[in-house]
């Protein structure tokens, strides 16, 4: 599938003349009356209310690593039935310092299973409360642990159509896994909404005066967690000799690169960064993203990648936010991003593609 190209109109009505040629996956976004600006749909967008999650749920530890034993915990949703196996399986992965209850997370679990899919909602390592599973801390390179939850339900549960899910920082781990993988199976599509492909250009981004207050946001908690973490394994973290993090960056360079196994900030993004590997996608990958998002950036080489590479397809608005994208549908339609993700994984992965 070619990249849809260039950019979603945010008139006011609801189908525009670039809309005309859109695949049936992908309908035109018109922001929220008051919600054309980037900033503030990336604030409303976290806080707007959503009905209340109610499905039942399996909780596992999945081993990750089994060197330091490191595990990350799932919580997963199966269909009932014989053949839960032939049904596509969605995993889903949140952004930086979010995890599995995450809205965005819970909203895609609720419209994937009423379709019909099998779901797990993946922390990464020390999310949603688990910092006790691993010694390590967690990061943008660690692909591996995507594959390793796909890997060990595809064992339990013979899965045969796996798709990948993943949102900023989860985007990108989705979208390198997929890279790195190539067609290996059951990976089948793979579905991001505003990935942070290019770390450094993104990781800068959050440093401008106007995006500070994202910055410290997650300074704050990243801090925080590294100082629980400091706590709980001090034979390996330090809080002392660290001097002054002021920025995403700093952190990266301090704190990351130190006991990660990078030589700095820069070697970390560039390794980590999905960028490097967008041109070894062999399945359908849908990359959605906005033009006014506050803080994630596409270097022009990404862009040439990702419009060279068939499987991939890219749509971009023109507003949104960062993975906001609250329209003006009404009911859980409001979420656009989440509509859009499930009809395309649906249009590329669904049964008419399986057994």
């Amino acid at each position: 599938m070619n990249p849809v190209s260039g950019t979603l109109s945010s008139a006011e009505s609801p189908v525009t003349t670039e809309a005309a040629s859109l695949p049936a996956w992908l309908t035109a976004f018109t922001p929220r009356p008051g919600l054309a600006n980037g900033h503030v749909q990336t604030i409303v967008g976290d806080i707007y209310p959503r009905p209340a999650f109610t499905l039942s749920c399996t909780a596992d530890e999945v081993v990750v690593d089994s060197v330091d034993n490191s595990r990350v915990l799932c919580h997963c949703h199966w269909q009932s039935g014989a053949g839960v196996g032939r049904r596509l399986t969605l995993v889903l992965v949140h952004g930086l310092e979010g995890s599995s209850d995450s809205r965005y997370i819970q909203g895609l679990a609720v419209r994937a299973w009423r379709a019909g899919c099998n779901v797990v909602r993946m922390n990464m390592r020390n999310c949603g409360g688990t910092d006790t599973l691993t010694p390590t801390l967690y990061h943008s390179a660690l692909s591996g642990d995507v594959g390793a939850v796909v890997e060990h339900y595809t064992a339990k549960f013979q899965l045969e159509r796996v798709a990948l899910v993943g949102y900023s920082m989860g985007g990108n781990l989705v979208l390198k896994l997929a890279g790195e993988w190539g067609e290996r199976g059951p990976l089948c599509a793979v579905a991001t909404v505003c990935p942070a492909i290019d770390l450094a250009a993104s990781s800068d981004a959050l440093h401008a005066p106007r995006n500070r207050f994202y910055e410290w946001h997650f300074l704050r908690r990243l801090m925080r967690r590294y100082k629980r973490k400091a706590g709980l394994f001090p034979q390996i973290y330090s809080v002392n000799g660290l001097g002054p993090i002021r920025s995403l960056r700093d952190f990266d360079d301090k704190i990351v690169a130190r006991y990660c196994g990078f030589r700095d900030a820069d070697d970390y993004y560039y390794r980590a960064a999905s960028a490097r590997v967008l041109g070894c996608i062999a399945v359908p990958a849908l990359i959605l993203r906005a033009q006014d998002d506050p803080f994630i950036r596409f270097t022009a080489e990404t862009r040439a990648t990702i419009e060279a590479n068939p499987r991939i397809a890219m749509a971009e608005t023109r507003h949104g936010g960062h993975c906001a994208f609250l329209s003006t549908a009404l009911g859980e339609e409001i979420h656009w991003a989440e509509a859009t993700v499930m009809r395309y994984l649906l249009e590329t992965a669904g049964e008419r593609h399986g057994s």
